[in-house]
């Protein structure tokens, strides 16, 4: 059986899950800032290497770019989720 809990012990559990709740939050922000910064720095060196593979291949440019920085992102994506992880 569950027993009642007192006000006392529902005010503890809520503000346990609201810090829960702000850390992830913060969490979130941190790392979507981070991840604009590291994009606007590498933003030319991708763009230029980039064209310089598609310059030898008969497709050209946005496509391959596209798929290029599409999976360096998703690997990024995939590791930061793993560094991030919060416990419940």
């Amino acid at each position: 059986m569950n027993p009642k809990k007192t006000p006392r012990e529902k005010v503890k559990e809520s503000a346990r899950k609201f810090k829960l709740e702000t850390k992830k939050s913060i969490n979130t922000a941190i790392v979507a800032a981070l991840g604009f910064l590291i994009a606007l720095v590498w933003r030319d060196v991708i763009t230029e290497w980039v064209n310089e593979l598609t310059a030898m291949s008969p497709v050209q440019g946005k496509l391959i770019s596209a798929l290029i920085i599409t999976m360096v992102c998703v690997v990024g994506i995939l590791i930061v989720t793993r560094l991030m992880r919060v416990e419940e």
